[in-house]
Order: C-alpha cells, then sequence, then structure tokens
C-alpha cells in the first residue's frame, strides 16, 4: 500500500487490535461467577484445600499426592480457581451471619418483656391485672421494646381480652405511653363478674400494641395467662416474654351465648315494709349498636304486677358495655308476700327514632334456680341486709314482653 506525501498515516481496527498481542492460544476470560460456585441444596460446600506459606496448594488428597510431578497443569489453575472460589464463599457466609452480641435470632424474645401482676378477688368477683412496665432483654435495641414508629420508639399501650369470647365487651386497656421504649405504667384495669367457673374454663389474654393517629394500630406482641394458675385472694407476679399473634378458637366458644353480666342487691327492709332492689353495674354487655357499643339501661318489675305500677328504669348510660348504675328502687309489699313474687330485671339498649333493643335480662324468685334462686333464698333470710350478687344475663326470659 503506498501512501501519498503529507498524507495521515491511516490503521484500521483489525490492526490496532493486533498491535502488542502475545502470540499463543487465546485463554477465555474467567466470569466472576466462577469464583463463586453454587452448590445444591442440603449439600454442604467442600473445605477449600490449604495454602502453603509459598502460596502453593497442598492437597489433603491421597491421590493426588499419588500423581507426583506428572499431575496435569490445568488441574492446578482449577484448583486455584475453588480455593478462591470457596474462600470467598467462606467469607460471604460469614458476613452474612447475625451479631449474636446484637441480638438473638428468636423472633419471640426480640418483640419485648411484659411484668405486670393478677389477683383474684373471690369476695367480690374482680380480677384486678396491674400492669407494670414493659422492657426487651435483647440488647439489638438496648432495652424497651420493639421500635415500630420512623423514629426508632414506640407509643405503647396494654388491652386485656378474656377468652373465649374476646370482644369490645371485655376489652380494657390501660393509657398510651408516646415516644418510649421503655413504658411503665403501674396502672390497674379491673374485671368485674368474674365467677369461680370463669377462673376455671377462662383465660386472660394481654397484649401490647402501638398507636397510630394516622394507620391502624400496630401488634407489638401479646402473652396469655390460664385464670386457673391463680389462687384466690394471692397476688401473683408475671414477666412475660411477648409472642407473635395466636389466632382464636371460637368453635367451641360457650360464652359467645351470654348477653352479659348484671349485678344486683337485694335487701327487705323491716322498718319501711318494702325490697329494696338496687342495680349496680353490668360488665361485658352484647354490643347492639354499628359503633360496637350500646347504650344501655336497666329496667325492673315485681310480678305478678295487677296493677302495672312496679315497672322502674335507670338512667341511660351512653356508648359503654361497662355501665355503672349504683341506682336503688323500692316496692312496697308484706314480707310474707316474697315468697308468691318474682323480680324480672332486663337490660335494653336505647335508641333514637326506633324500637330499643332488648341485650339480656335474668329472673330471681322462687321460680328461679341455681344462684338465683340462691340469691332470692338469702335475701329473704336476712333481713335488712343487703345481698350483692352477680348473676348472668340471657336472652330469654319467661313472662317479660321484649317490646320497650
Amino acid at each position: 500500500m503506498t501512501q501519498r506525501k503529507g498524507e495521515k498515516t491511516t490503521i484500521s481496527i483489525q490492526e490496532h487490535m493486533a498491535i502488542d498481542v502475545c502470540p499463543g492460544p487465546i485463554q477465555p476470560i474467567k466470569q466472576i461467577s466462577d469464583y463463586f460456585p453454587r452448590y445444591p441444596r442440603g449439600l454442604p460446600p467442600t473445605a477449600p484445600p490449604a495454602l502453603s506459606r509459598t502460596g502453593s496448594l497442598q492437597s489433603t488428597s491421597t491421590s493426588q499426592k499419588s500423581e507426583g510431578p506428572a499431575a496435569d497443569p490445568s488441574r492446578d489453575e482449577d484448583d486455584l480457581d475453588q480455593a478462591f472460589g470457596a474462600t470467598a464463599l467462606v467469607a460471604s457466609k460469614k458476613d452474612e451471619e447475625p451479631d449474636v452480641e446484637g441480638y438473638d435470632s428468636d423472633d419471640s424474645t426480640t418483640l419485648g418483656t411484659l411484668d405486670f401482676s393478677l389477683l383474684y378477688d373471690q369476695e367480690n368477683n374482680a380480677l384486678h391485672c396491674t400492669i407494670n412496665k414493659a422492657k426487651l432483654p435483647v440488647p439489638r435495641y438496648k432495652k424497651g421494646l420493639k421500635p415500630m414508629d420512623h423514629n426508632g420508639l414506640s407509643d405503647p399501650y396494654v388491652k386485656l381480652h378474656l377468652l373465649p369470647g374476646a370482644s369490645k365487651a371485655n376489652k380494657l386497656r390501660t393509657k398510651t405511653l408516646r415516644n418510649t421504649l421503655n413504658p411503665v405504667w403501674s396502672e390497674t384495669l379491673t374485671y368485674y363478674g368474674i365467677t369461680d367457673e370463669d377462673m376455671v374454663r377462662k383465660t386472660l389474654r394481654i397484649s401490647v400494641c402501638d398507636e397510630d393517629k394516622f394507620r391502624h394500630n400496630e401488634f407489638i406482641g401479646e402473652t396469655r395467662i390460664p385464670l386457673k394458675k391463680l389462687k384466690p385472694n394471692q397476688t401473683k407476679n408475671f414477666s412475660n416474654c411477648l409472642e407473635k399473634q395466636l389466632p382464636i378458637d371460637k368453635t367451641d366458644d360457650k360464652s359467645l351465648e351470654e348477653r352479659g353480666r348484671i349485678m344486683i342487691s337485694l335487701k327487705y327492709s323491716s322498718q319501711k315494709s318494702g325490697l329494696v332492689v338496687g342495680i349496680i353495674r353490668c360488665a361485658h354487655l352484647a354490643a347492639m349498636d354499628a359503633n360496637g357499643f350500646s347504650d344501655p339501661y336497666v329496667k325492673t318489675y315485681l310480678k305478678p304486677d295487677e296493677n302495672k305500677k312496679s315497672k322502674h328504669k335507670t338512667a341511660v348510660k351512653k356508648k359503654t358495655l361497662n355501665p355503672e348504675f349504683n341506682e336503688e328502687f323500692f316496692y312496697e309489699i308484706k314480707y310474707a308476700d316474697l315468697s308468691k313474687k318474682t323480680l324480672e330485671v332486663t337490660v335494653w339498649d336505647y335508641d333514637i327514632g326506633k324500637s330499643n333493643d332488648f341485650i339480656g335480662g335474668v329472673s330471681l324468685g322462687i321460680n328461679a334456680n341455681g344462684e338465683r334462686l340462691k340469691h332470692w333464698f338469702d335475701c329473704l333470710k336476712n333481713k335488712d341486709k343487703k345481698i350483692e350478687r352477680w348473676h348472668t344475663l340471657t336472652n330469654e326470659l319467661p313472662g317479660s314482653g321484649y317490646n320497650d
């Protein structure tokens, strides 16, 4: 190829790529994945061959030792690649291992712990639950609850449910503490109307949640205590690890048939010659409104009521399933006539613009049975003594119309 004077020399791309290229066969460039071999699941990676101080490979296989210097040189290169690949694999696995001192890998322990105490007051049929404090024993977040908010803190509160039959009727909750992982409540929540039968078959579920003003509240963890573990009138302290939320079994939930509990007091006044009926409070009432609550009030009748003048009614308590009334009604009646009478107590949900909803009722008298009959007889035997008892409300009440 002739080149004119003053003309610039041009080199083709083929000639440019051929410059300073060593002769010999071109070896394929190894991909980076060759240094990180993948092993089938369930099979542990083979241990990398040991490197000598001079950097050469020392194989532990007896067959390789017997080969001597006549071994294939390409195998040395493969062994070197395998050594670097296995070493890199071990290093990568080491980086993936969790810091043992940082946190525990068990999820149930990272949710936190809750300190609380329980006391069953057998005489007053009350279960006192004192929520003390919560903390996280794992040093991952120093101490305190598992953080739920973006600022690394929580707005925790505690809520209680009685199982079976968890609903808004038997839900209690503490106040919310803001921006803390070490909440201290020191707050006592009380369930009223708890009987010895409840202590045998009921379980207390204690949940810790994070309150969120703009979204749904977040669940942190829970613990469950069978009430049969408690001894009457003895305080028992607990420090339990919080666990993940467990499903609620509603297949054998007999308590769902109950409509709530009511506390009634009876006293025959010899001085006034009449029966004093006290409507003290209700607990765990059935929710009748769309908001999950009721607007309850109580009516009482002393039957047979020929003149239809025995009806008394309490005030309406708004938006509650555990109303407290503390009202008394007086029935003028001779002591000898009480054995012929039946006291009927009904609980209603007040509605504006439509008929009121019947929640439940109970009857006390000579035709009753169980605790209702015993309560009536105790009143007859003990004049001028107020006797208080809890009674279960049912959706069946003979002799009383369900229209208010």
